[in-house]
């Protein structure tokens, strides 16, 4: 088995986990109580009425309010496993998202700031709850093309409203333009989240959920609906004029690119084999350059990326990185703790004059002065991992020319869009966007399905074994 193989986890099989495991024996301690609850019957729809409330009401609620909908999702999933009368998941993804946690645990009683960095773990934890019980509802096609559904009807409620705001006009909340530049007065959409830059990270996943959700509903006015879900959201996410966004959206293109090409290869003639990535990225960069060069505000505003300190915006990016890279070189192991209360408490200290900051404004940094090099370096593995792992469960389901392929091709490229922007951002901490991106992995940790991949392995044995009865079509 090949190192990449072994850290990616693609011969991983729980049945050994959960012989091992102290945690486990705790699952099913109620389920004689379950058997007889009314209630419990209907588990995996409530907890996917937990999921979607989470999802509908995420851009229009308050921090609070999206706190207290996942603390009940967290008691709800301890409910729900501890009454477990069926063998809970337990895939590579789940193992290294427990181990983050852990590292965040121990950041905690090592924080200089151990009362402001519990309260980033609380929040840490509740997002985790989240992801735990999204992974398992979305393991019913039927739930999760129902949730998707819920999502995108939303995105396509604040995509709408973002769009008017450019049309009507809307006051600017804040000085989100550079004043020194030729679009200081230009309009920023931000819809219902307050921000341009964090309505913009928002759009990311809906788009390619969209995309995909043409080629998985049936009927010409379900297609039509995908189609205007697309166009609304990508013009409003250009008018947020978030570069962060922007940048997102060029590399999540790129990842859909790839991938469904990836899923439609083989039933290409070989000229179009060779040449069709070739020419799409070709004719993408030659109407990006047309645009470059016939839109003046789109220029400007591409243009600025490169401009350095000479932009505001860089100037004062720039400036947080240096004092967060001072962080993290005092703490480099274990960080400060997690959460914003503890970098709010640690960053003055560092900060340079007149340059506050609520965050480090990239992910990556972020990552390293909460919880340190450890810290980081197993997000990483786990980011790396559940695209690996993604991409495998696609090449099963494509095999199985199962539609709920194209569902995982805009997990893993709304992954990679988010983590695009969110190298040069921070909204990828807010309930907002957390809550999306967790969703997208759980996407991608409810197809794993160890049963599955034996009889795939079987196949290539037996070209004449059987299709699993318990395949991703299963409900």
């Amino acid at each position: 088995m090949s190192l990449w193989s072994q850290l990616t986890f693609d011969k991983f099989t729980p049945v050994q986990y959960y012989g091992s495991s102290y945690l486990y024996r705790l699952v099913g301690l109620l389920g004689s109580w379950r058997y007889n609850s009314w209630l419990l019957q209907w588990g995996e729809w409530l907890g996917a009425g937990l999921v979607a409330i989470v999802l509908a009401l995420s851009p229009f609620g308050t921090s609070t309010d999206i706190g207290i909908l996942l603390g009940a999702i967290a008691v709800y999933w301890i409910l729900l496993t501890l009454s477990d009368t069926d063998t809970p998941a337990a895939t590579p993804i789940h193992l290294l998202v427990g181990l983050y946690w852990a590292i965040a645990a121990v950041a905690v009683a090592f924080s200089p700031v151990k009362a402001a960095a519990f309260s980033g773990w609380v929040k840490l934890t509740l997002y985790l709850a989240f992801f735990v019980l999204a992974a398992r509802v979305l393991r019913s096609p039927r739930l999760s093309n129902w949730l998707i559904t819920i999502l995108l009807l939303v995105a396509l409620i604040v995509g709408a409203y973002g769009v008017r705001q450019q049309l009507v006009g809307v006051e600017q909340l804040a000085t989100w333009n550079d004043p020194s530049s030729p679009l200081a007065q230009e309009t920023r959409v931000y819809s219902y989240l307050g921000n341009p830059n964090l309505l913009a990270s928002y759009l990311l996943p809906p788009i390619a959920l969209s995309i995909s959700a043409f080629f998985v509903w049936q009927g010409w006015l379900p297609k039509i609906l995908a189609l205007l879900m697309l166009g609304v959201n990508l013009a409003c996410l250009y008018f947020t004029g978030s570069r962060g966004g922007w940048i997102g959206l060029i590399a999540m293109i790129g990842a859909l690119l790839l991938l469904f090409y990836g899923w439609w290869c083989n039933y290409l003639p070989l000229f179009w084999r060779k040449w069709l990535l070739p020419i799409v990225f070709g004719g993408l960069a030659i109407l990006f350059g047309l645009a470059l060069l016939l839109v003046e505000p789109l220029r400007l505003r591409v243009l600025s990326i490169f401009a350095g300190r000479e932009d505001s915006s860089n100037n004062f990016r720039i400036n947080v990185w240096a004092a967060v890279v001072d962080m993290i070189r005092d703490r480099p192991i274990i960080g400060i703790g997690p959460g914003n209360a503890a970098f709010n408490k640690i960053y003055p200290l560092y900060m340079r004059p007149r340059y506050t900051a609520l965050s480090a404004y990239s992910i990556l940094l972020e990552t390293a002065v909460e919880t340190g090099i450890l810290g980081l370096t197993v997000l990483m593995w786990l980011i790396v991992t559940a695209i690996s792992q993604g991409v495998r469960q696609l090449l099963q389901l494509r095999q199985q020319n199962n539609p709920q392929g194209f569902w995982m091709i805009a997990a893993i490229a709304g992954m990679v869009g988010l983590l695009a922007h969110g190298f040069v951002d921070t909204v990828w901490y807010r309930p907002e966007i957390n809550t999306l991106w967790w969703f997208m992995v759980a996407l991608v940790a409810s197809r794993f399905d160890v049963l599955n991949l034996q009889a795939n392995d079987a196949e290539v044995n037996s070209p004449e074994a059987g299709e699993s009865p318990l395949s991703p079509t299963a409900e």
